[in-house]
């Protein structure tokens, strides 16, 4: 399909046959002067009276227990940058399909024209009532990162940065069976990281929960290795410098076991995948465009194992794996927060069920007559039956346990294929 015509394609189904992506829909009845008495006056009267005395009942009166606000700024629109947050709102409402769609909770999409993040905040922070969790979104870094905190601590609901530990628990799930299909562990791999935003550092910060090694992690800017000498770093950024001669990506990837890239286009060469260690693993994730394409990345190297963001190539990294079931379970533990332990608890349901053989129904979906546990197939298909299930009761369970002592933990790998 040529851009033109995927333009016009875009825009006509957002456009037609009426403007937007959602509706609200009533779930009670509402036909007869009855049903209009206990929808609205008087009848509504008790379960306010019953929430004004114990606000936990709003969760069997209102719709807050299965009711998520997906809320951005407008800072960092997909690859698009800041376009303001009106222009954020067909991505939200996307969002709020696929929440929908995946694991049948409601959405209300929320664009705040906020000039500094405790504006942000304040405004979120006044919202929450009406609310099971938050889903933070499109906003640029160092302040997602300010952002996310604050709510946390204000907040007695979940509150979720998707482009940090979605991104984050699909990426560390993809890498898990990566390197097993390598033959290498994530103890002992080499890592570079391609992207210092909110989804390289989350990305980091959750694989060394799950046994990185720091000591094995080279993190690289737009300036460069994030190293010691730097006087330029934040505080996120200073968590991963490295006291090392290294300065470019090209010295960086050098012998390096896993390239990961949540950067830009074209920012790899053959060359550079050339250079990695023996059976690497290529994470190729800036959209549209990766920062190598698969086809020149597998004509460098034969052995590699290669995952993209996007859907016309095998192993796809997509947050749809991850968001909508970690919400899922979490408003089922009616948990107050989406801890590391439940993002753990996702990765390892996401690893574990890709070494399952593969239903009829997946295979159909994608026209394939065969799909197994390998190099072109390291992460479920989005349509597979199984997520609604298995990763929020892996989440929901991991939220009723008692938080670790530490909070380091190591990766759980399934058994090896026979």
């Amino acid at each position: 399909m040529s851009q033109a015509a995927l333009k016009k394609k875009a825009l006509d189904y957002h456009r037609l046959p009426k403007p937007g992506k959602l509706t609200v829909e009533s779930s009670k009845p509402c036909a007869t002067q009855e049903d209009l008495s206990l929808a609205y006056t008087p009848g509504v009267a008790q379960p306010v009276l019953e929430i004004a005395k114990n606000p936990k009942t709003a969760y069997d009166y209102t719709n807050k227990g299965n009711l998520v606000a997906v809320i951005t700024d407008g800072t960092a629109i997909l690859g698009l940058g800041n376009r303001g947050p009106l222009a954020a709102k067909p991505v939200m409402e996307g969002k709020a399909v696929l929440f929908k769609q995946f694991a049948g909770i409601d959405v209300y999409d929320i664009e705040v024209n906020a000039k500094t993040p405790q504006d942000f905040i304040k405004v979120v922070e006044a919202i929450a009532p009406t609310f099971g969790g938050i889903n933070l979104e499109d906003i640029a870094a160092p302040h997602c990162f300010e952002i996310e905190a604050a709510l946390k601590k204000k907040l007695d609901i979940p509150v979720f940065h998707d482009d940090q530990h979605g991104t984050a628990t699909i990426i560390c799930a993809g890498l898990i069976n990566a390197l097993h299909v390598q033959g290498k562990t994530l103890e002992s791999a080499k890592i570079v990281c391609l992207g210092a935003g909110a989804a390289g550092i989350a990305s980091l910060n959750l694989l060394v929960a799950m046994g990185a090694q720091k000591r094995n992690i080279l993190l690289v800017d737009s300036k460069g290795v994030v190293h010691k000498g730097r006087t330029d770093l934040n505080s996120f950024k200073k968590a991963y410098a490295r006291q090392t001669r290294l300065r470019t990506l090209e010295e960086a990837m050098a012998g390096a076991d896993v390239f990961v890239g949540v950067s830009g286009a074209n920012l790899v060469s053959p060359a550079m995948v050339k250079a990695m260690a023996d059976k690497p693993v290529v994470f190729a994730l800036a959209n549209p465009n990766p920062e190598i394409l698969p086809e020149k990345a597998m004509a460098a190297r034969s052995d590699l194992v290669m995952a993209t963001g996007r859907s016309d190539y095998p192993n796809q990294v997509n947050n749809v794996l991850g968001f909508p079931f970690i919400f899922r379970g979490a408003l089922d533990a009616r948990a107050r927060e989406i801890t590391q332990d439940m993002l753990i608890a996702a990765v390892n349901a996401l690893a574990e069920l890709a070494r399952e053989p593969v239903p009829a129904s997946v295979l159909k979906a994608y026209k394939l007559k065969k799909l197994r546990f390998g190099p072109d197939y390291i992460l479920p298909k989005p349509f597979d039956p199984r997520l609604a299930q298995r990763v929020p009761q892996a989440v929901a369970k991991a939220a009723a346990k008692k938080p670790a002592r530490t909070t380091t933990q190591k990766t759980k790998t399934p058994a090896k294929r026979r």
